[in-house]
């Protein structure tokens, strides 16, 4: 093997960036040529992409999001767009394929892999819902993101006797909210997984002012609800005024913590160790500490990763 190359496709995160650096510099000391392909599968598709070098990932470590950009691409939905994948990674020499993105990355991986294509998967979302992997890229430093916005917000929640709904990513999957709750001991955190009670929320939060408490913090997965419409209706059931904040995309950007770092150096290194030892068709995962392989298959209809039962018992535990 003489030429890899490496993709980010889909949601971006942080430690995308650190886990092509590491692709880089284990790839160079094994000495083999490493090419980035620019803006995920378009890119195939398109033929955008550039040799990498030591200088190419060069202070990259420390910076969010991934400088090769990522995009959705419909074309790889269809058997042309796929066939043109291949094609590109033949024309420009690729021996094996780095695949860093969530669960429709893996899907393109797992579909070039059936072409012929050795691949490497790498778990990156922020939503932690991946199978087969206890935590992927990026998980870690959204969580900070949340607990230092959160920090800042109660501050001023106690200032003016107020409760606040934060809303977080987790369209299907509350992860984020759930942990971020427990972290920052927040009042209640809402999340798709399980049902909850307007009226009950409502009773709980007017008890706790009427003992004194100085703030209250709601925090809602997006799937689970609108902070907006949430908030409206404990205004209009107990008349408190309640504010809101959106984290969005704030979520996803931001340096990577020490956490997403270290996994991105060994997810890096162990995908380029897993291509020069003949593996191909498997998804790099976190297990009790180890890094882990999984057939891509299996991760293709394993669905969503579930929310671990102790944690939702723990918030229970907590009175979350």
């Amino acid at each position: 093997m003489k030429r890899i190359a490496v993709l980010t496709s889909g949601g971006d995160c942080s430690g995308m960036n650190a886990t092509i650096r590491a692709v880089v510099r284990s790839g160079l000391s094994n000495n083999l040529e490493v090419i980035g392909i620019q803006k995920g599968y378009q890119g195939l598709i398109d033929q955008q992409y550039e040799l990498l070098t030591t200088k190419s990932v060069s202070g990259k470590l420390q910076v969010g999001g991934t400088f090769l950009q990522s995009a959705r691409c419909l074309e790889m939905l269809e058997e042309p767009g796929r066939r043109r994948a291949v094609e590109t990674l033949q024309e420009m020499g690729a021996e094996g394929l780095v695949v860093i993105g969530g669960d429709g990355s893996h899907r393109g991986a797992y579909e070039l892999q059936k072409r012929g294509v050795p691949v490497i998967a790498i778990p990156a979302s922020i939503d932690n819902d991946i199978p087969f992997t206890d935590m992927s890229l990026g998980v870690d430093t959204a969580l900070n993101n949340i607990l230092h916005a959160v920090d800042c917000l109660k501050d001023t929640a106690s200032s003016h006797d107020r409760t606040f709904v934060v809303e977080t990513m987790g369209r299907d999957c509350g992860y984020l909210a759930l942990v971020s709750g427990i972290a920052c001991g927040a009042e209640y955190a809402l999340i798709p997984e399980s049902a909850y009670d307007i009226d009950e929320i409502c009773k709980h939060l007017l008890r706790r002012f009427q003992e004194g408490r100085d703030n209250s913090i709601i925090m809602v997965a997006e799937g689970a609800g609108k902070a907006q419409d949430i908030a409206d209706q404990i205004k209009n059931r107990i008349g408190f005024e309640t504010r809101i904040m959106v984290l969005g995309h704030y979520q996803r950007g931001g340096s990577p913590s020490s956490f997403d770092r270290l996994l991105a150096a060994r997810f890096g290194v162990t995908a380029v160790e897993a291509l020069l030892q003949g593996t191909s068709g498997i998804m790099l995962g976190l297990g009790c500490g180890a890094i882990i392989q999984t057939d891509l298959g299996k991760v293709i209809v394993g669905g969503r990763r579930k929310i671990d039962a102790t944690l939702l018992k723990l918030a229970a535990t907590l009175g979350i």
